[in-house]
C-alpha cells in the first residue's frame, strides 16, 4: 500500500490541502453544471408546453371565427 494509514492518505505527503481541494471543487461544478442542465431543461419544457397551449388557444380562436362565418 502506498500510504501508511489514512491519516497519511488526506494528507497525502504534505499536498493534501490542495489536492482535496481540487477534487472538491471538481465535484462543486460537475455537480453545478449537472443542477443547471436539469434546471435549463426544466424551464425549457415549461416555455414548450405554454408555446403549445397558446397555440391550441389561437387555433381554437381561429376555427371558432371560421365556423361562425360560414354559418351565417
Amino acid at each position: 500500500m502506498a500510504f501508511e494509514s489514512w491519516a497519511d492518505f488526506m494528507a497525502m505527503g504534505k499536498h493534501g490541502p490542495y489536492v482535496w481541494t481540487c477534487y472538491g471543487l471538481t465535484f462543486l461544478v460537475v455537480f453545478g453544471l449537472l443542477w443547471q442542465a436539469r434546471a435549463e431543461r426544466a424551464r425549457f419544457m415549461r416555455e414548450q408546453l405554454a408555446q403549445l397551449r397558446r397555440d391550441a388557444r389561437k387555433n381554437s380562436a381561429v376555427s371558432g371565427e371560421s365556423d361562425d362565418a360560414s354559418e351565417a
